[in-house]
């Protein structure tokens, strides 16, 4: 039987989307009620990326679920744009044994970034993505980066920003086509490359 890890980790490969059905604001929690299909096979406790912000599934009910997000959670990332209609991407957690299609991600947001610019290639899409300038916010061309928890190859990397390019299959299935220019979405930089550049950071080599 194969099991999820002890601590969540994801690959970057969306699910399916979900359907944000309530907004419900508790203190300075906020909690949201998820539909989406594979709610049957949920269990409360069980970990999510949302967007790629891993949650956990507090309350199931037929056919949505609910998640909290704490203030925290709220101030770091892309979650305070959620409104009621809006599609999310989903992943549950990778389970030993299964295949690594994606790359490792942990579902803890780094940083949000705005979409600076869409480009149809006829055919594909290439986004630019801006973001702050931080020596361990690091991408490098042909390398790994999460965005609203999606897998994806840098294009071409700068030290505030970076470019992907969008097939048709990971356009029409995930919500980077409702994105609209000036909006906010999560990253998660290589886990690696990370550790790599806040050790060279540590020792003041970049």
């Amino acid at each position: 039987m194969l099991h999820p890890l002890a601590n969540s980790m994801f690959t970057g490969i969306i699910e399916q989307n979900g359907r944000i059905e309530n907004v419900v604001h508790d203190g300075t929690n906020v909690h949201f009620t998820v539909s989406a299909s594979f709610v049957s096979e949920l269990q409360v406790d069980q970990s999510i990326a949302h967007d790629g912000v891993c949650l956990t599934v507090v309350e199931l009910a037929q056919g949505s679920y609910v998640v909290t997000a704490i203030h925290e959670t709220m101030a770091r990332t892309s979650l305070g744009q959620w409104k009621k209609g809006c599609l999310v991407n989903l992943e549950r957690c990778t389970q030993l044994g299964g295949r690594l299609d994606g790359h490792l991600v942990q579902g803890h947001v780094d940083t949000t970034a705005i979409l600076s610019q869409v480009r149809d290639e006829d055919g594909s899409w290439v986004l630019d993505f801006s973001h702050e300038v931080n020596p361990v916010f690091v991408t490098v061309p042909k390398g790994s980066i999460t965005v609203n928890g999606i897998s994806l190859t840098v294009v071409d990397s700068e030290p505030d920003g970076f470019s992907v390019a969008i097939i048709p299959y990971t356009w029409e299935h995930t919500n980077l086509h409702t994105l609209q220019l000036g909006e906010r979405v999560n990253l998660e930089f290589d886990v690696i490359g990370k550790y790599v550049a806040r050790l060279l950071n540590q020792q003041g080599l970049i």
